[in-house]
């Protein structure tokens, strides 16, 4: 997966912006996640409330949140949102790359945290993914498989680069460029 150094967003910040997520629709389709959520970064406190906030119309109110902390530096036991309280937990043994969010009426959501330091495009392609009715794919594979496709874009625009740096020209045998100057002419005479 492409990252960029360190572009999480001051608290204040997160606050005001919009939760963004991309939820799976609804089907009769089992997933293993419910959707994706990039939140803009790793301070729980003021990214719960927003994502909280966004899903309560499509998924009624949202008690508790649970976590993997090595993805997070600080995990508070409570977080204030919109005057009410929403618990929140810590377990080693959840996928790092998940959050699991709780109703005591309506269920249980799993969505898929995508690192906030993410570039835009790949965010995309894990927001799309995560959001696939029936998918059987977990939230560690699907950020590895952006893993791997991030590394296959770098590599083929590395490549790409390199072919235009060299003119596009074909390689002597002794490894230097040639341009058409330094082909052979044919019987006729031209190149």
């Amino acid at each position: 997966m492409t990252t960029t150094p360190d572009r999480t967003a001051p608290r204040d910040l997160a606050a005001k912006l919009p939760a963004r997520l991309s939820l799976t629709p609804k089907t009769t389709l089992a997933s293993q996640l419910d959707g994706a959520w990039w939140p803009y970064s790793r301070d729980l406190e003021a990214e719960l409330p927003p994502l909280a906030a966004a899903l309560e119309e499509p998924w009624g109110r949202v008690t508790r949140a649970t976590v993997n902390h090595t993805r997070w530096p600080v995990v508070p036991h409570t977080v204030a949102v919109d005057g009410r309280t929403l618990h929140v937990g810590w377990f080693t043994e959840q996928d790092p790359d998940k959050l699991i969010l709780l109703s005591y009426t309506v269920g249980r959501w799993d969505l898929l945290v995508i690192p906030p330091e993410t570039e835009p495009a790949a965010a995309a392609r894990l927001m799309a993914a995560a959001a696939i009715p029936g998918s059987v794919l977990t939230a560690g594979v699907l950020i590895a498989n952006e893993t791997a496709i991030g590394r296959g874009i770098r590599d083929a625009v590395r490549r790409e680069a390199t072919w235009e740096g060299e003119g596009g020209a074909c390689m002597s045998p002794f490894g230097n460029p040639m341009d058409r100057s330094t082909l052979p002419l044919p019987g006729n005479g031209w190149r």
